[in-house]
């Protein structure tokens, strides 16, 4: 379920945690993402994350390591990431093998998609769905 198709992608919604290495866990093993780099600061912190899934990636990074990024996320709320992934249903099961939180089950939406919602362990939305809109080039 994930990798890459390869390419740059060019949008990369961005977080940061209190726990990041637990992000990263989860992501991956209950959420299908790919771990493509982990840089850690000396103390252990995340610096900077890369997790891919399909030919979209993520960054993400732990919270109050400092710098401009972390500075201005302070006391930012939660955010919403859709994702692309081809079996839904396979996607939820793994989700809820590995005990996401399920905020919807599978469902078939109006417009043609088939999505689910989970939250990740510091209140993160994701989707996952069918519903992938042609981008002009």
């Amino acid at each position: 379920m994930a990798g890459t198709n390869g390419g740059r992608p060019t949008l990369f919604p961005t977080l940061l945690y209190t726990d990041a290495k637990a992000a990263i866990r989860q992501l991956t093993e209950a959420l299908g993402f790919m771990e493509l780099s982990v840089y850690e600061g000396e103390d252990g912190s995340v610096m900077h994350a890369e997790l891919v899934q399909g030919n979209g990636a993520v960054m993400l990074g732990s919270k109050g390591r400092g710098g401009v990024f972390d500075t201005a996320m302070k006391g930012a709320g939660p955010a919403g990431v859709y994702v692309v992934v081809d079996d839904v249903d396979a996607h939820h099961r793994r989700a809820v093998e590995h005990g996401a939180e399920i905020l919807m089950p599978p469902t078939d939406q109006e417009y043609g998609s088939r999505d689910y919602m989970a939250r990740d362990l510091e209140g993160n939305l994701w989707s996952f769905g069918t519903y992938a809109p042609e981008i002009p080039s």
